[in-house]
């Protein structure tokens, strides 16, 4: 048997062996007759443009324009209140040759609720903006009329510690900015007031004034100053039932700011004044960094007198002190620690030590844990702790958090148990659940001096998302559960669900429901510099919002990177929202940003919705930027500067998503 299987195995050799070598030769003749290949690379200009969609009306003569007309009607019932809201928006874009680009936003409304009683009850709001508009003499001009906040310089936009917010009015607006020096030149005046409106947003003319105006420059070795002034003829407090309202109490401060930075260090220095009814106030504060290796140093000293303001908003006032910040970040460590000592200057406020710790390691390319620390000492000792892990698998990116808050006073201990789950879904779809458990304590003292432990227990699960169900409807939303038992105990579902049905080509239909059962204050974030907002106890609310928008674009497009004239076109849609773990993706019990203005590539911007969300159809093909002014933000929220200016690359007929968070300082 063997002799035999090793004949058969010879013989198959030679077989295979003949095989190979009458073979060469034909594959030796075959590669010389083949042609070489070389990369052939068709340029842009040279493509045939892409056929339209078959429901798309193009019109391809001019610069880029679009316009859109909105019918608005709304029912809410907030409270005790029941009302209704009719109004008409208009708004479009329009890209001159000579003249920048031209924004416009317009509404009117009619409502009757019964903070219109002392008038027709017709409100709205127009604001109109010419930016990118050269001049001679190397000068860029942004100007804008109507309805818009004031402007400011970019060292008061870059604030570690304190924040100088800016101020709602109608009037106009213009910022000069030659580039080449870094020198930039605004001013602004016109009439105070606040936004109104329910679901269709508004502005409320107040009787007094608001002024602005203020330059920036820059020195000699690394050094940029800045100078600001701004005047206001009322303050915002809030009314009986936590709403914003303006009371006439004029104010004029002054602000100013001297930077320096090198590779590795940076300085700024800000002084601030201000004069009210409650007489003169001055503030100093500042702050420096200094990047050392794998280390990042912040610290800063502060001193801001009692009744110190600036424009119509609350500021941080009444405190003196200093900080210090460590980061390190390195392969997968990244931790900072940092330490605060605030003294109130009328001993009315705020006194004691304030720190923080955070640490984070990245275990693997998909997985990582980490931990945080608050304590706050002073009368009343407080703390708050939280351990995560987060781990991006074949079910998207999850994320266990378990916080944990304590303290005497009328701080009981709290703690709560979360998952929030960033589903992977196809292009066209994304969804964020999270589910939670925990229980709330509070600490109260009878008239005979004992105290009560009470406590409540909560169960939420919420879900953001949204879904393109074909070409024609989409639906966007956010709904919350919740149920508790306790004292503190709320109840319910809040709901904020909009859909949209591109009825034909150029008509759509936007249907949106909203629900809220009140708002609470979460025990688990502590920080003494915090201004509370005077808008914290909302009351119950549930609307219904429907909206008829015609809206046509039209224009050969710009020449962007990566297209060219007539190129094909994209859209962009996103988010701004409250990331309040600091993760960088929106789960489903983090907040939205509405009304806060997005701006594409410096020339058309437009303002989130009630939502967060933001869109900009017909986009070009190409790198785009996306930019955001963080006029209406509420303080102590910010987005940083890598993640309020965000390029985005837009593909043909793709819609480019982009979710921008909002952070605090720990």
């Amino acid at each position: 048997m063997r002799p035999a299987r090793r004949l058969a195995r010879r013989r198959l050799a030679i077989c295979v062996a003949c095989t190979l070598a009458s073979a060469a030769p034909a594959a030796s003749a075959a590669d010389a007759s083949a042609p070489v290949y070389r990369d052939r690379i068709i340029a842009a200009q040279a493509l045939a443009p892409l056929p339209p969609d078959e429901d798309e009306v193009v019109d391809g003569d001019g610069l880029p324009r679009s316009f859109r007309l909105e019918l608005n009607a709304a029912y809410t019932e907030r409270g005790d209140e029941h009302f209704g809201e009719q109004g008409l928006a208009a708004g479009g874009f329009w890209e001159t040759a000579n003249w920048g680009s031209l924004s416009l936003d317009a509404t009117v409304f009619h409502s009757d609720r019964d903070r219109f009683a002392d008038d027709s009850g017709w409100g709205g709001a127009v604001t109109l903006w010419q930016r990118n508009l050269f001049v001679d003499g190397g000068w860029r001009l942004d100007n804008g009329l109507g309805v818009i906040n004031t402007p400011s310089s970019q060292l008061q936009r870059n604030q570690y510690r304190f924040f100088l917010p800016s101020v709602a009015m109608a009037g106009l607006s213009t910022q000069w900015t030659r580039d080449a020096s870094g020198l930039s030149v605004y001013g602004a005046v016109g009439r105070a007031g606040l936004y109104n409106g329910t679901r269709v947003v508004g502005f409320d003319v107040a009787d007094g004034h608001v002024g602005a105006f203020g330059a920036q420059w820059q020195g000699a070795s690394g050094w940029t100053h800045a100078v600001s002034a701004l005047s206001t003829d009322g303050r915002i407090v809030p009314d009986d039932v936590g709403e914003a309202g303006l009371i006439d109490r004029p104010s004029q401060a002054a602000h100013w700011a001297s930077a320096w930075q090198s590779d590795r260090d940076a300085v700024q220095l800000n002084l601030l004044g201000s004069h009210d009814g409650g007489g003169n106030a001055t503030g100093a504060w500042i702050d420096a960094s200094a990047r050392r290796g794998r280390y990042r140093h912040h610290y800063g000293l502060f001193s801001l007198d009692p009744g110190l303001t600036w424009g119509a908003s609350p500021i941080n006032q009444d405190v003196r002190g200093g900080y210090y910040r460590l980061a390190y970040q390195y392969g997968r460590w990244s931790w900072n620690t940092g330490i605060d000592d605030i003294r109130s200057i009328s001993g009315a406020g705020f006194d004691g030590q304030y720190a923080t710790a955070f640490a984070r390691y990245q275990a693997s390319s998909v997985f990582g844990y980490g931990a945080s620390l608050s304590l706050r000492h002073a009368d009343d000792d407080t703390y708050a702790a939280q351990l995560f892990a987060d781990r991006r698998g074949d079910w998207g990116q999850t994320r266990f958090q378990f916080d944990h808050a304590g303290g005497d006073g009328g701080v009981g201990r709290s703690w709560q148990a979360s998952i929030d789950q960033a589903l992977p879904l196809r292009e066209g779809r994304r969804l964020s659940v999270s589910l939670g458990y925990g229980e709330w304590g509070e600490r109260n003292e009878t008239s005979a001096g004992v105290a009560i432990r009470t406590t409540t227990r909560t169960t939420t699960f919420s879900m953001y998302g949204g879904v393109e169900l074909g070409d024609r409807v989409s639906v966007d939303g956010t709904a919350r559960w919740t149920h508790g038992e306790g004292p503190a105990a709320m109840r319910g579902v809040d709901l904020n669900l909009g859909v949209n049905w591109r009825i034909a080509p150029r008509w759509s239909l936007t249907a949106a429901l909203y629900q809220s059962q009140g708002s609470q204050r979460s025990p688990f974030a502590l920080d003494p510099l915090i201004v509370d907002s005077p808008f914290l106890s909302l009351p119950r609310e549930r609307s219904a919002f429907l909206t008829l928008r015609y809206e046509r674009q039209a224009g050969r497009a710009l020449p962007v990177i990566g297209g060219a004239p007539g190129s094909a076109v994209g859209s962009i849609d996103g988010s701004l929202f409250l990331d309040d773990n600091d993760d960088g993706v929106r789960a489903a019990s983090e907040q939205a940003a509405p009304n806060v203005t997005v701006v594409l590539d410096g020339r058309y911007a437009v303002r989130t919705d009630s939502n967060g969300q933001f869109s900009f159809p017909r986009v070009s093909v190409g790198k785009h930027t996306i930019a955001v002014i963080p006029d209406n933000l509420p303080l102590p929220w910010a987005v940083r500067d890598d993640r309020g200016l965000q390029s985005i690359e837009v593909g043909v007929r793709r819609s480019q998503r982009v979710d921008i968070p909002a952070t605090r300082q720990r």
